[in-house]
């Protein structure tokens, strides 16, 4: 059966111990970890860092809640960017060995108007070829985000025939893939990408372009009955992670409201 998680995007004030906690109470089997107590750069959260660290994995392991991606901000898209983007990714594939978090997550992420295309994915594919050789034998896999000027399936298979690393992967963010791509339908994302998916990004909004909005999930015009029922009958095992993206928009549900509201959604969906 898929399992389910939520990424700490939706909650950016709380505490490790809340995380955690609230996980377990709204009966989610994992969570992924964008930031903890407002500190978006995992290797520097206080919960993660030195002596801690032993203590917040005890604590969530104690809940049976598994950390499943930790996901950065590396882009590879601007050249003056780069070397730091390998510099994070590095120090959360090291962190993530420590967790026993199997992915990290990585974004191409913008074509520059002044640049040509050719190249931003040729130097997006030599970031993700030079963090994946660093994860392959530590048992990570460095996971590429659809998201961004590299939503569109062909974009990201544009990427991924110029690595080599089986150690990279692809997050499907659904959402991204249907506003921000081709508005290709999701059976052919699927269906072009599906070699590459290890795990997915789930989420709900209405509207298009500037006036795209998130809303709880149910309550938008993605065709998430359709996906859902897509990857059950694909036989997908992974994960679907619920991505309620509070940081970068304040005025939204609070994650009390959004994350349960996702779980009862899933229930009533996934056979």
């Amino acid at each position: 059966m898929m399992k389910l998680s939520f990424t700490t995007l939706g909650c950016p004030s709380w505490s490790w111990e809340q995380i955690i906690d609230e996980a377990v109470r709204y009966e989610y089997d994992g969570v992924e970890l964008r930031g903890v107590s407002g500190e978006l750069r995992l290797s520097q959260c206080d919960a993660l860092h030195g002596d801690r660290l032993e203590a917040s994995l005890a604590y969530a392991a104690a809940q049976g809640i598994k950390i499943i991606c930790l996901d950065t901000s590396c882009v590879f898209h601007d050249d003056s960017k780069f070397a730091a983007a390998i510099e994070e990714g590095v120090e959360t594939i090291d962190l993530a060995v420590k967790m026993g978090a199997p992915y990290i997550r990585v974004f191409g992420d913008l074509i520059p108007s002044d640049q040509k295309e050719a190249d931003i994915v040729r130097q997006v594919a030599r970031g993700l070829q030079m963090l994946g050789l660093y994860a392959e034998n530590k048992g990570i896999s460095v996971l590429l985000e659809t998201h961004g000027d590299f939503s569109s399936s062909q974009r990201i298979l544009d990427v991924l025939r110029q690595t080599s690393s089986p150690a990279i992967g692809i997050i499907w963010d659904v959402h991204h893939t249907i506003k921000y791509g081709v508005q290709e339908p999701p059976s052919e994302t699927w269906r072009q990408l599906r070699p590459y998916i290890r795990h997915i990004h789930l989420k709900d909004a209405r509207g298009e372009g500037k006036d795209i909005t998130p809303v709880l999930v149910g309550k938008g015009d993605l065709p998430l009955p359709d996906i859902i029922k897509l990857l059950s009958e694909s036989e997908y095992r992974g994960w679907l992670s619920f991505e309620w993206e509070k940081k970068w928009h304040p005025d939204i549900e609070e994650p009390d409201i959004a994350l349960p509201a996702y779980m009862s959604y899933m229930r009533q969906h996934i056979q």
